[in-house]
């Protein structure tokens, strides 16, 4: 059946793509992008990097315009998906029908203060939206001290631009930071540079927030420990993960095991596809959700191919790239994290310098890493593969 209308919900970087990608492969019916923000789509991994670092005239996040001329309708949510009448219902009331949806809703941040058992706290801020970042941005003007909670590559992100602008910053981790994110050796050699620039480090495990008053009532966050020692800061900020955002898929039929799935093409069934955050999809290390930048990038290039020609598509075999800046040090990695044991030093060492590493797995394949050094992308995909490499004429 030729597909007239296609509906996409969610407006980040998987909707953009995916909308782009569909008119880029032929689709030249009717297409409608649903987003909850009402802003148009933004560079979220910059929130957390150059944007907390902007002048006052914040730029960094700012994408090119998109391509696909889509109808957008921004500031809206969507409520239900009923897949067998193929009726998008939004918040409004109202429906959007479609021959095929695809879904890129995205994930939200996990709080502390949130669950079951847990008691909300006003103070804690996360970082996942823009607004999210105008609001950390606004609190530090006031360089007011600073706890973050969480040891991965965002909660070291986060605490990094905090000392940046002058704040006192307590990171409050469970695990030695980044050690799940990239593994023991690059976690040394961040911690490293974190504490040369005066990062306290709390190894515990923070179980709850007590609030004694806002930041301009002259009140205090307290932090309690796993011991049931506390730790006092004008600003709390949480980076404890991410949840996908799939409950108002919950009455369509779609969800296995309690997430949403997707096969090698994108596809949840021939009509509807899914990807970014919120997809698991089949990577060389199994099922899962891989919540990166370029993750929703290639997954949403795919899945709109797989929309228009089916089987004929090719099937994504994806290969993770994850960038991180944070306490004076860039590092850029092609390949599955984390990374065990000592890498083989290709250029350099970071433990002085730049230097570009690789590590091999038991699978065959490899990761490769460039730290504070220059590389473009291909040539450090390429590195993850073969270390020979870095001597080819054409690398």
């Amino acid at each position: 059946m030729r597909l007239k209308r296609i509906v996409v919900v969610g407006n980040g970087i998987a909707g953009l793509t995916a909308g782009d990608s569909l008119r880029a492969a032929g689709f030249d019916g009717e297409l409608t992008i649903v987003g909850d923000e009402h802003h148009a789509p933004y560079s979220r991994p910059a929130l957390s990097k150059a944007a907390l670092l902007d002048p006052e005239d914040m730029t960094s996040h700012q994408l090119p315009a998109s391509t696909h001329e889509a109808q957008e309708m921004l500031g809206l949510s969507a409520t239900r998906l009923d897949a067998d009448r193929k009726v998008v219902h939004l918040e409004d009331g109202s429906g959007l029908p479609f021959d095929a949806v695809v879904i890129a809703t995205g994930s939200r941040a996990r709080r502390l203060g949130s669950g079951a058992n847990a008691n909300p706290c006003a103070d804690e801020l996360t970082l996942r939206n823009l607004e999210d970042a105008l609001a950390l941005r606004r609190r530090l003007v006031h360089k007011p001290s600073v706890v973050v909670i969480g040891g991965g590559a965002l909660g070291m992100e986060i605490a990094s631009g905090c000392l940046s602008v002058g704040c006192e910053v307590t990171l409050v981790a469970r695990d030695r930071p980044l050690t799940k994110a990239l593994g023991p050796y690059l976690s040394d050699v961040f911690l490293a540079a974190a504490r040369g620039q005066g990062l306290r480090l709390a190894p515990s495990h923070a179980v709850e927030l007590r609030s004694t008053g806002g930041l301009t009532a002259g009140g205090q966050t307290l932090v309690v420990l796993a011991d049931g020692s506390t730790i006092a800061a004008q600003l709390v900020v949480s980076a404890v993960g991410d949840a996908p955002n799939i409950e108002w898929l919950a009455s369509s039929g779609l969800l296995a095991n309690g997430r949403l799935e997707v096969d090698s093409r994108g596809r949840v069934r021939p009509d509807i596809i899914a990807a970014g955050d919120v997809a698991a999809f089949p990577t060389r290390r199994g099922l899962h959700r891989v919540p990166l930048w370029t993750s929703a990038i290639e997954q949403s290039k795919a899945a709109a191919l797989a929309l228009v020609r089916g089987d004929d598509a090719p099937q994504l075999d994806f290969q993770p790239y994850f960038w991180t800046e944070q306490f004076g040090l860039s590092l850029k990695a092609s390949g599955f994290l984390p990374l065990a044991g000592a890498p083989e030093f290709l250029d350099g060492d970071p433990r002085h310098g730049p230097a570009i590493m690789r590590w091999s797995h038991r699978d065959g394949s490899g990761t490769a890493v460039a730290v504070n050094k220059r590389i473009p992308i291909p040539k450090l995909r390429r590195l993850s593969e073969s270390a020979a490499a870095l001597a080819s004429p054409a690398a």
